[in-house]
């Protein structure tokens, strides 16, 4: 009883063709079962591939998920997506302010240069954020919106890199018997593309928080609250194989410096495809997080949640 999305939604097709099961709505409400209702505030410009990275992941489990696609109304629209999608796929804050989730994901956005105050929808994120605590059991923050919630509810800033921290880093598990990472290897790779970082010092003295996992390299990468309501991953699990080829050379194409991602390519050479070696424990994610940290704790009546 895979996710529930608009028959006409172009990642139903796409994922078809990867022999995904997505199902769509007519079929789902012929299902006697309460779906978990998962809303995504994608802050990515090409909501098209984010949104189908997600649908990707989450449709890889027995639980039925009804899906809300979400977009900051004081965001500025979107120039690499049609409007005629936004308009037919997604809806603003406002329409659901009274409704409850099961589960929310928060997606990374291009920002991370910018302090969190320069954001131009950056107090609608924090009334979501500030919403979520009562109206959400449990949230998943992904790279730049880790770093703004890890701000918002616990006042731990983020600093510039001198080098941006770009490629596919071996992570090591610090709590292995946590729900979020049943059937994790004890090393796994994960991708991370960004400028900034967070104080992982005031992330380990916070007495609410628990370093999941984190790299020798890339430094923390998952974060969880100890309530099991908020949840934080500093890289994008999610990426497809070819993410971060394609902002190597959208960049190179623009004449910016950057370097070629680490432990990306085979022999390290561009001209070669790279290999997703994280796809696994992507999958895994995801899949604990809806059933161990969503579906096994929220209430039956969504309208509980406190």
């Amino acid at each position: 009883m895979p996710i529930k999305v608009p028959a006409d939604l172009p990642a139903v097709s796409i994922l078809e063709n990867e022999n995904i099961f997505v199902m769509d709505e007519i079929r789902a409400v012929h299902q006697d079962i309460r779906p978990l209702k998962i809303a995504v505030l994608n802050l990515m410009p090409t909501k098209i591939v984010t949104e189908t990275q997600l649908i990707r992941l989450l449709s890889n489990t027995s639980l039925q998920v009804e899906l809300t696609l979400l977009y900051p109304s004081t965001a500025h629209k979107p120039k690499h997506t049609p409007e005629e999608h936004m308009d037919h796929f997604y809806t603003t804050f406002d329409d659901v302010r009274n409704e409850k989730f099961d589960g929310l994901i928060i997606t990374g956005a291009p920002v991370e240069n910018l302090d969190f105050s320069e954001v131009g929808y950056w107090n609608e994120l924090c009334e979501i954020m500030e919403w979520s605590k009562d109206h959400v059991y449990s949230t998943l923050h992904i790279c730049w919106a880790a770093q703004a919630a890890l701000y918002y509810h616990y006042g731990i800033p983020k600093h510039s890199m001198p080098q941006k921290m770009f490629g596919i880093f071996p992570h090591t598990l610090n709590v292995p018997e946590h729900p979020l990472l049943r059937g994790f290897s004890e090393v796994f790779n994960a991708p991370h593309s960004r400028h900034t970082d967070i104080d992982s010092d005031m992330v380990r003295e916070n007495k609410n928080l628990e370093v999941l996992a984190e790299s020798d390299m890339a430094g923390i990468f998952l974060i969880g609250d100890k309530s099991m309501r908020r949840f934080f991953a500093t890289g994008h699990l999610e990426y497809d194989f070819d993410t971060l080829s394609k902002e190597y050379f959208r960049d190179v194409n623009k004449g910016l410096e950057i370097d070629v991602p680490y432990n990306y390519f085979p022999d390290n050479d561009p001209t070669k495809k790279p290999l997703n070696t994280w796809k696994s424990h992507a999958h895994l994610l995801f899949a604990n997080w809806l059933n161990y940290c969503v579906y096994q704790m929220t209430p039956f009546d969504i309208n509980e949640i406190k």
